[in-house]
């Protein structure tokens, strides 16, 4: 996916790897609560817990690659990935009065990739919301 984002690529790569922010945007539709930990380094791991209703879906990884302020990489596994290792790259590229970013999500199920694109569409727009304040 791709889309631009109206803050400078220094704040929205920050964003990527603060616990805090996240939490305030790592929310697909219908998430009512997130927790996040992270330790923010080239091998160093995060977890995202998403509420939605009675439900937490749980979300774990690794930091691939972490390059401010243009790219970081990092595997996603969680239930939706048959609890397989998953690679979501992110790329941020500077823009007139802003950032194009780039989200790039590959190995998933082909059962998941219509859940995972609306998923992933949902997170940026609430990180566009948060950013553009």
């Amino acid at each position: 996916m791709r889309r631009f984002i109206p803050a400078p690529r220094t704040r929205v790569f920050a964003a990527w790897l603060d616990p805090a922010s996240l939490a305030t945007w790592m929310r697909p539709a219908g998430t009512t609560d997130v927790t996040v930990e992270v330790d923010p380094r080239v091998g160093g791991n995060f977890r995202i817990v998403m509420v939605q209703g009675p439900k937490q879906y749980e979300h774990t990884g690794k930091y691939l690659v972490i390059e401010p302020p243009h790219r970081l990489s990092f595997t996603w596994v969680s239930q939706h990935t048959d609890h397989k290792p998953t690679t979501v790259m992110v790329e941020l590229f500077e823009r007139e009065a802003g950032t194009e970013l780039v989200l790039t999500h590959r190995q998933l199920p082909s059962s998941e990739l219509e859940s995972h694109r609306s998923g992933w569409s949902d997170i940026v727009r609430e990180l566009q919301e948060k950013l553009s304040h």
